[in-house]
This record gives C-alpha cells, structure tokens and sequence, in this order.
C-alpha cells in the first residue's frame, strides 16, 4: 500500500484563505464590465454554447428531436425572408426605383457621358487646328 501524505498547505474546511489583491481587482473588472455591457456576457454565452454544441457529437435522440425544430426554422426563416424582399420591392417600386427605372438611369447617364466625350473631343480638336493655323 502506498502511503498517502496529508497535504499541509490545505487550511481546514471552516477557515477561510486570504485573496489576493490581484484576485479581488480583477473580479472587480469583471463584474463592472458585466454592469455596464450585459450583451456581451450574454453573446459570450451564446458563443461558448455555439462551440460546444458543435464539438460534440448529436446522439440519434437529439437528432429525431430536433429535426422538425429545424425544419420548422429553415420554413419560418425562408417565409420571412421572401416577405422582407417582397415588402421591400414594393417599396422600392413605390419610389420609381426598379429594374426598367434603372435601366434608363443609366443609358441617360452613358447618353450624356458620350455626349460629352464627344463634345470636348471636337473642341480639343478645334483648339489644335486653331494653334496650328495661327
């Protein structure tokens, strides 16, 4: 039998053991942090549940449970999004802003591009033939 040595440093279990300054600072910073941003415990949370769920493996029970969850989920978020594309081409189509608006908005602008290029091309080509004469 191995002989088992009684740890000296550990204090009874009534006594308390002294915290350092360091410790207590550092608590401090934490709980301040936590009064002042709450949302960023709580999305660290969601973010260590997200890594944890995805580290370990699903068991075929989790997986017939919460199969109809995600196909529920994928339908509702699928539905929502077609609804906000929808309501906001509505809108957009409300202002004037579609697809043939656009269109012409931009053949207006080339036009007037062209117009002018051209338009300073013919008078940097007048301003040459002028030097060259005169």
């Amino acid at each position: 039998m191995a002989e088992h040595k009684q740890d000296t440093d550990k204090k009874p279990k009534g006594e308390r053991q002294e915290v350092s300054p360091r410790r207590v600072t550092t608590a401090q910073r934490l709980a301040g942090g936590v009064e002042t941003n709450p949302l960023a415990l709580v999305a660290g949370g969601l973010a260590l549940g997200v890594i944890a769920g995805a580290l370990l493996p699903r068991s075929s029970r989790e997986r017939d449970l919460l199969a109809p969850v995600g196909t529920k989920l994928g339908g509702a978020l699928t539905a929502a999004v077609a609804a906000a594309r929808e309501a906001g081409q509505s809108e957009l189509d409300g202002l004037g802003i579609n697809r043939d608006a656009a269109r012409d908005q931009v053949k207006t602008l080339v036009d007037g591009l062209l117009k002018a290029a051209s338009t300073a091309g013919t008078a940097a080509a007048q301003a040459a033939v002028g030097k060259a004469a005169g």
